[in-house]
């Protein structure tokens, strides 16, 4: 596996995940998440472990989707968590995420909620 930038703090994690994905680099997304991470996606399901993910973005970045800079909310930080948080711009009701600091210092994603549509949707 390639040696990829770490995300030093809680908010770089979104701005790793533009850049990665626009680069269709599914490992590199994957790299975002610790190794059991949990992961929201496609909606109504749940996509689990970080090999799963990887193979999850493989399928969707086949597509070459483009994705926006979100600027994040503040984030809310309790010890080695973090709630970060980004108002999309796709309309998409709402993204959070769980980060986990790592032993280096780096921070990892552990849960993942990209998409929240509004109540009676």
């Amino acid at each position: 596996m390639p040696e990829y930038e770490k995300a030093m703090r809680p908010e770089d994690i979104t701005r790793l995940f533009v850049e990665r994905s626009n680069a269709g680099d599914a490992a590199g997304v994957a790299a975002l998440y610790e190794e059991n991470a949990v992961l929201a996606y496609p909606p109504g399901s749940v996509t689990a472990g970080r090999e799963a993910i990887r193979a999850l973005w493989e399928k969707v970045l086949a597509n070459r989707p483009r994705f926006e800079p979100e600027e994040p909310l503040p984030t809310l930080v309790s010890g080695d968590l973090a709630l970060t948080s980004t108002p999309p711009k796709d309309g998409a009701g709402a993204r959070a995420q769980v980060v986990r600091r790592q032993p280096d210092g780096s921070w990892l994603r552990v849960l993942d909620q990209p998409e929240f549509a509004p109540p009676g949707r």
